[in-house]
């Protein structure tokens, strides 16, 4: 499971888990340190995908659905323990939604909540008219990430990390670009969805995420870009958030 899961606090005993998926061209450290901000009755988990990392000499992922089996692989017997809670940003919200639906629609399991965040619902239009950025030249691309923040200066002025940071992003960004999901005739999942943004952000299709579940809905936005919650009071936000629904989940569990 190490080569999947990064986890820094390691709690069997914990009542619940959330397992976070990266955004694209990210590792997985930025999540596995949320481990020491939750309290011991959650344990954290966070998704290491293959081309970086320990698992840089792997072959980056082809499609969503080979991210998808992969987790599943590994942490179906986890998921069955206990309550669990998926959280993604950008390419990670699609990511962590088609881990969901894929476990709802083989296995009869979910997430008792699904937290979304700066990204439109797999299935919106606004996805649809969104340009390419895997094409774009490598100059242009570095113009793109720089006008959406999140990327320390000294990072993207620095030739040689930019070697090797670049062909990860753009795989991930090939990724997403290749995936596509229809419009949903009915709701694929039951558990409820929050969906966070940043407020300066590219405006994203988020109501479309209503369209995916029978659960309860709710959209919070925060002050910031596209990488608002790497901003330490968002980021505080976001996890009291979760805190919060997950010891409702507890609750229930251990009724």
């Amino acid at each position: 499971m190490e080569k999947v899961i990064n986890c820094f606090c390691k709690r069997p005993d914990a009542v619940a888990r959330l397992v976070c998926f990266p955004w694209a061209g990210g590792g997985s450290i930025y999540y596995a340190r949320w481990g020491q901000l939750f309290n011991s009755s959650v344990e954290v988990y966070s998704v290491k995908l293959p081309g970086r990392e320990t698992r840089v000499q792997e072959p980056f992922a082809e499609d969503i659905q080979q991210i998808v089996d992969e987790v599943i692989s590994v942490l179906l017997p986890k998921l069955k323990e206990k309550p669990f809670v998926f959280f993604g940003h950008s390419f990670g919200a699609l990511t962590c939604f088609a881990t969901a639906e894929h476990l709802k629609k083989k296995h009869g399991l979910e997430p008792v909540h699904l937290f979304v965040s700066g990204t439109s619902a797999p299935h919106s239009k606004a996805r649809q008219t969104s340009m390419k950025r895997s094409e774009l030249s490598d100059e242009e691309f570095l113009k793109w990430m720089t006008a959406v923040g999140g990327t320390p200066s000294e990072i993207l002025k620095n030739t040689e990390v930019v070697k090797l940071f670049l062909p990860v992003l753009k795989a991930d960004m090939r990724v997403v670009e290749k995936y596509s999901y229809p419009a949903p005739e009915s709701n694929v999942l039951t558990c409820p969805v929050t969906c966070f943004d940043g407020k300066e952000d590219t405006p994203h299709d988020l109501e479309a995420w209503k369209d995916l579940t029978s659960g309860e809905f709710t959209i919070q936005m925060l002050p910031g870009a596209h990488f608002y919650l790497k901003d330490p009071s968002n980021e505080t936000i976001i996890i009291d958030n979760i805190t919060k629904h997950l010891e409702t989940a507890e609750m229930d569990y251990l009724k």
